[in-house]
């Protein structure tokens, strides 16, 4: 790019003045950089002068202001660095794979593709295959054989349009065997923690490895679903939130899942928002000696500060000037205080500016803006306000002359302390010239207007209430007579609104001459009945006459329905009829409420079918106990009528239940019960007041039946309780229904199971075992041979029996007789127990047994890792590991050797710091070293890498052999460990 424009859009009489990092650029002493129209114009850019952050001072001679600030950056993209080619990536089928872009030094925007073998043959993206655009990595979750060729990744730069290539990575498949099925892992994976700022665009990218190949899906841990703007591509692997706002933030989660397990990553999306105003200040123009105050207010997250500026400099409170976050007042203004201030809300995600200008007005008398009409108008007999609003600064004091003669007050001529003059009652005599003189202590001016008075207008004709036909025509006439003196115009309005002659010129027309202004009305429709008024207005009066229109059509409303007699069944209705709209009304419809029911619904009467001069009926099929409301609606030739008011809310009367509960069922509980549950009547059908069940149970077999009885009409459980009830055993069981009249039916009978009794033997022969600091093994003796079943053994385990909160428990399903406990505290005594459970709860524990975890293994790998190969022998050395006070005491070492064709892996366990190891020349190694405790395993020593063509070779930890200086964990990626 050779030249560059920041825009500043000044108006003519403006000036501008640019900085760069908040120092003025001096455009004189600088050939590269020059001004047009208030843009600054950067020519032959350079990377290094011309980078940082722009603001532009406008002024002209009312004041200055600050722009918004802008910021310029260069973008750019360099080549990858010069290679043949990338080392080969050697995987087994079935395994997963990482192919690393590493992007070349950039600037701007990436995106990213991978060419295969050669162009134009790129990597389409699917459920097996997935592009990050966020690193640019490769990513097959799955490989198979027609993967192996030379992958390049390709880099290109949004803005600059550039576009570089790497060298190729050859993926070549091993020759020893398939990968076997193992559960997914995630490799692309986003933030814990995400910021996203209002109306943005949000994309989260989740893609793992994993055979068979994962699917990925997507959840908010809220449990709200997504909303359709929502949308998810690359077989689900990226997840995109458009326009992001407030209701959008939460924990986002993806889960990666084939029949081997799942595995998630979750992150939490958080709101922010710039500052945005919703209130700002307007230019203001007040007279000297006056207060001005200014408030401006933005919403933004986090809440933005204030500050003021001034022609472009802050503003601070003190004297006659007072500041509090968005407002400014100053007191007694000045001539000083004039030009232009600007608010200035801010917060980490962007500034904002409002501007406007204060003009501070010391100046004489002025009726230019407000001159008296020339000619003014007033009807004989009327009122007449004739206005006095000079231009001054300060204020000027008003007088009035008639004809050169100074006006006084009386009875009819009323002078008021703005300048207004009023006269009441006008005569003849009162036509005349009038002059208004103001004066303040700067100067003095006036301003005149002749006043005429005139006969008063009258309506000749008007229009009269008419009834007409749906698609007929008709005039509504409304004719003057008027003083010549007078202008005239005619209006007309509709239900009280005006009518709109070019919008509704299908239906209205005004028609007849100068002194008329009759209405024509074609094609009349049912919604242009009503009042139509015809408005006359003039220089001096508004004068208006009506008529009601009314269409024939469907019929109006009933009223007053009433429930005359209602039982617990039937309602007796009565009505009176709405208006027939012209047309008789042939019949009416009725409609019920409730609280039970969506809406009106239609009712079965008695008569079925009711005429239009019957005004009572009878419902039928209503349900007992229930409130009610009925509404009629009546209909003609024409068509329904609008439904009447509802009648007033009745109840119709109880009765004895008619519906028996349903869905019973139950088992479970405690010892000697007997849990019982059904699904409740609903309150629509219970049919009156003390509403209950009634509950029958038996053991299966017998013929007597013991009955319980439940007043609470929510409730849907009961647990009878005797001590004689069996352990696990059949009962005939059915519910029913009663109220206040009586009872109800009962259900069908139903067979369910007492409660089985807890495991009365606690388990035998506990030994626990400590497997690490951190980990217990506990084994017991199975319970056999009892009543009771045992369906499962619960673990208790605890610090110390003065703190509750130090008890944990781990519960297992089966004939299983050992539990690993995970997670404890190192040197840390334990009490453990163990019982048999059931559905009943756990049984007796076994006598608790006291056990310390070990002291924690170091926190240290082996340092000063030395190696080298003398033909097929590898020598070790490193530095012993020495363990703190806290900590386990090192036992010995463990050395990790993991071949890659066989991808297996050998431990060697030795009690010095070096051993001699021999490996195959025909194979590459990873080895790690870790010190071993009794508390378990220490950290891993860095992993070293031994190449079969590195036989008698030597070197430390894990650097030597690697020229490219990459990571373990890259590696690792390009190794394709799993």
């Amino acid at each position: 790019m050779d030249t560059f424009v920041l825009n500043s859009f000044t108006t003519f009489g403006q000036q501008a003045l640019w900085s760069l990092n908040g120092t003025l650029i001096d455009l004189g002493n600088d050939y590269r950089r020059h001004m047009s129209g208030g843009s600054l114009i950067i020519s032959n850019l350079d990377k290094d002068q011309d980078t940082g952050i722009y603001q532009c001072l406008a002024f002209n001679t009312k004041g200055s202001i600050l722009s918004r600030k802008a910021s310029v950056q260069f973008a750019y993209l360099d080549n990858f660095k010069t290679q043949a080619v990338r080392s080969t990536v050697n995987v087994r089928e079935g395994q997963g794979v990482v192919l690393l872009c590493g992007p070349p030094a950039h600037s701007g925007e990436l995106t990213f593709a991978w060419i295969f073998n050669q162009y134009p043959h790129f990597v389409q993206q699917d459920s097996r295959r997935f592009i990050s655009q966020e690193t640019g990595s490769l990513y097959i979750a799955k490989v198979e054989p027609s993967d192996v060729g030379n992958y390049t990744c390709v880099v290109n730069n949004t803005i600059t349009k550039e576009k570089v290539l790497s060298s190729p990575t050859p993926l070549v498949l091993r020759s020893d065997g398939v990968m076997g099925e193992y559960e997914p892992k995630i490799e692309v994976h986003f933030p814990e923690s995400i910021p996203a700022a209002k109306e943005s665009f949000v994309k989260l990218e989740c893609f793992a490895l994993g055979n068979p190949v994962p699917e990925i899906s997507w959840r908010r841990t809220s449990g709200v679903p997504f909303p359709s703007k929502v949308k998810m591509k690359n077989a689900n692997a990226v997840l995109e939130i458009p326009n992001f706002q407030q209701e959008d933030t939460g924990t986002y989660e993806c889960i990666a899942e084939n029949r081997r397990g799942k595995n998630t990553a979750r992150g939490r999306i958080s709101f922010h928002a710039k500052p945005h105003w919703f209130q700002t200040m307007a230019d203001t123009v007040l007279s000297i000696h006056q207060k001005l105050f200014w408030e401006c207010k933005a919403n933004g997250k986090p809440k933005p500060s204030y500050s003021w500026l001034r022609n472009g400099e802050h503003l601070i409170t003190e004297g006659r000037i007072q500041i509090e976050n968005g407002a400014l007042s100053i007191a007694a203004l000045n001539l000083s205080d004039a030009g232009m201030y600007q608010c200035v809300a801010e917060n980490k995600h962007g500034i904002i500016y409002s501007s406007a200008q204060l003009m501070v007005l010391a100046s004489p008398p002025s009726f230019s803006k407000s001159p008296i009409k020339a000619v003014l108008k007033a009807r004989l007999g009327s009122e007449v306000t004739l206005e006095c609003k000079p231009q001054a600064s300060p204020p000027a004091i008003s007088l009035w002359k008639k004809d050169n003669e100074m006006l006084q007050r009386n009875e009819r001529i009323t002078l008021f302390s703005n300048g207004t003059l009023k006269i009441t009652n006008v005569t003849r005599s009162d036509a005349s010239n009038y002059m208004c003189i103001a004066k303040n202590q700067f100067g003095s001016a006036s301003t005149s207007g002749r006043l005429i008075v005139t006969e008063p207008t009258r309506i000749t004709v008007r229009p009269t209430n008419t009834e007409i036909i749906v698609g007929e025509s008709i005039v509504l006439p409304c004719q003057i007579a008027y003083d010549p003196a007078l202008d005239v115009s005619f209006s007309w309005a509709f239900n009280g609104l005006l009518i709109d002659f070019q919008q509704d010129s299908d239906h209205f027309e005004r028609v007849g001459g100068s002194v008329s202004g009759d209405l024509m009305i074609r094609n009349i429709q049912l919604n242009h009945g009503g009042k139509y008024v015809c408005v006359i207005d003039t220089d001096v009066e508004s004068l208006s006459t009506s008529a009601i229109l009314v269409v024939k059509g469907p019929p109006g409303p009933p009223d007053k329905v009433t429930v005359e007699e209602i039982t617990d069944s039937t309602a007796q209705l009565s009505w009176t009829p709405g208006r027939d709209n012209g047309s008789p009304i042939t019949g009416y419809i009725i409609q019920c409420r409730t609280p039970f029911t969506v809406g009106w619904q239609a009712v079965d009467t008695v008569p079925e079918v009711i005429n239009g001069n019957t005004l009572t009926a009878t419902v039928v099929g209503l349900n007992a106990w229930v409130e009610y409301e009925f509404r009629i609606v009546a209909q003609n030739s024409v068509g329904l009528g609008e439904p009447s008011p509802a009648s007033a809310k009745t109840k119709t009367e109880d009765t004895i239940p008619d519906t028996a509960p349903t869905d019973i069922g139950g088992g479970g509980g405690t010892k000697s019960e007997l849990v019982i549950t059904w699904e409740p009547v609903s309150e629509e059908l219970q049919n009156g007041e003390g509403f209950g069940y009634i509950i029958a149970l038996r053991p299966v077999g017998t013929v007597t039946w013991t009955r319980a009885i439940i007043s609470t009409p929510g409730v849907a459980r009961y647990v009878f309780h005797n001590d004689t009830i069996p352990p696990f055993s059949p009962f005939d069981v059915k519910v029913g229904a009663f109220n206040n009249r009586g009872e109800g039916p009962f259900s069908s009978i139903a067979t369910v199971y007492s409660a089985e009794d807890v495991p009365s033997v606690a388990p035998k022969r506990v030994i626990p075992r400590i497997v690490s600091a951190t980990q217990i093994e506990v084994i017991w003796e199975a319970v056999s041979a009892i009543p009771e079943r045992v369906l499962g053994y619960e673990v208790m385990y605890w610090e110390d029996d003065t703190k509750p909160d130090t008890v944990g428990k781990v519960r297992i399903s089966g004939n299983y007789t050992v539990v690993n406990i995970t997670g404890l505290n190192s040197n840390t005594a334990y009490y453990l127990a163990v019982s048999a459970c059931n559905t009943a709860g756990p049984g007796p524990q076994s006598v608790p047994i006291n056990i310390t975890t070990k002291k924690p293994p170091p926190d240290r790998a082996p340092l000063n890792v030395q190696w080298s190969m003398i033909g097929s022998t590898l020598s070790l050395q490193w530095d012993p590991v020495v363990a703190t006070e806290k900590e386990s005491k090192v036992t010995g070492y463990l050395v990790l050797l993991k071949r890659h064709r066989y991808n297996d892996m050998n431990y060697y366990v030795t009690n010095k710091t070096s051993v001699e190891l021999n490996l195959s020349s025909n194979d590459n190694y990873l080895i790690q070293i870790k010190a071993m405790s009794e508390g378990g395993e220490g950290l891993g020593s860095e992993p070293i890498h031994i190449h079969k063509l590195s036989m008698g070779a030597r070197g430390s930890d894990a650097r030597c052999l690697n020229p490219f200086n990459l990571s373990a964990a890259l590696i690792s990626a390009l190794l394709c460990f799993v």
